[in-house]
């Protein structure tokens, strides 16, 4: 590759390609958008007036034939593995966005494609760069809540529809795989789960909670829910001489972005946090307000655009989604069964 800008291609202009893709690869540095497939009449007048200029395409193969150096996939769950790995046959680098894959054999089949074809693929799981997340992250480094005992974390939401969308394959693959994404990211590899679900039909939660046992004995408890009235916590992060708790309900980047506001038209403001949502440290009965970091989703795509340029390694490794799809699907037949189950080991 040269210095030229990493050329884009994006599958799917669905809520996720429109605010989560389309906007971070058109502000990254080193990167540019330069094509949209999608066959949808309203979004491709929606790509016209957002992005002027870049080409919109009926299918994947118009849009590798047009020429891209990388391409995002951001289209209905069920569809990812098979878009994935048709791209990596053509040898065309690729993210992947959330859930990467239904079940673990199909994440590991498109990671081990890869390494086949020598073809750079990463997840998306843009949710490590949320400022709570990076917050949460320097005070485990700083020490301060001595030996940490325990961790929890939700995404909780209120919706009047029954379910999620189903093109998310439903909650538990859907907001589970960023809530299990974090806690490995934090406390390492998984070796028991036990789960909870609610099923509005079978294979489609709308609801879950989650008791994960990572090796050295952490333990770490994820809950996701679609209708509930009264959030809890974003993050508890309990330990032996503290507790670090983030009551804001989540990271403002996906409400900035849905507002039209984006990483080129905030500048150095964007990512931060107001500070009625940064996070408490509790130590007995005294209590200090702790500032956030600075969320950075906007360097996901400029790390992606130096590695297809060779500069450097992918944001997130794809055996990361591998392991994550091992504990949800160990997740899901632990709540079938109603015990506690032991997680295969990820082996390369």
């Amino acid at each position: 590759m040269t210095d030229a800008a990493v050329r884009f291609g994006l599958v799917g202009y669905g809520f996720g390609g429109r605010y989560f893709h389309a906007p971070l690869i058109e502000g990254a540095p080193g990167a540019t958008l330069a094509g949209v497939v999608t066959r949808s009449p309203e979004r491709r007048a929606e790509v016209e007036a957002e992005h002027p200029g870049v080409a919109v395409f009926d299918t994947v193969d118009a849009l590798v034939a047009a020429g891209v150096d990388a391409v995002a996939v951001s289209t209905p769950a069920a569809t990812h593995s098979e878009v994935t790995d048709d791209l990596l046959r053509r040898g065309v680098p690729v993210v992947c966005d959330k859930p990467f894959a239904l079940d673990a054999d199909a994440a590991r089949a498109s990671v081990e494609l890869a390494e086949r074809e020598g073809v750079l693929l990463s997840p998306y799981q843009n949710r490590r760069w949320d400022s709570d997340l990076l917050t949460v992250r320097r005070v485990l480094a700083e020490g301060g809540l001595g030996e940490v005992l325990r961790f929890e974390s939700a995404f909780e939401r209120w919706s009047p529809d029954l379910a999620p969308p189903v093109a998310g394959a439903g909650l538990l693959r859907d907001f589970g795989s960023h809530l299990v994404d974090q806690a490995l990211f934090l406390f390492g590899p998984v070796v028991r789960v036990y789960a909870e679900t609610r099923e509005v039909e079978p294979g489609f939660e709308n609801d879950f909670r989650l008791l994960l046992q990572h090796e050295g004995g952490m333990r770490t408890h994820l809950s996701g829910a679609w209708r509930q009235s009264a959030t809890g916590p974003r993050f508890r992060v309990t330990g032996t001489e503290g507790t670090f708790v983030v009551t804001a309900a989540m990271d403002g980047q996906e409400e900035a972005l849905v507002a039209g506001r984006t990483p080129t038209s905030e500048g150095d403001d964007w990512g931060r946090e107001p500070q009625e949502a940064w996070g408490t440290l509790h130590r007995g009965d005294e209590h200090e307000t702790v500032e956030s970091e600075r969320g950075r989703w906007d360097s996901y795509y400029a790390q992606f655009a130096a590695a297809v340029r060779g500069e450097g390694g992918v944001p997130v490794d794809p055996w990361d989604a591998v392991a994550t799809a091992t504990v949800i699907d160990t997740a899901r037949r632990s709540a079938v069964e109603g015990t506690t189950v032991d997680v295969p080991p990820v082996r390369r």
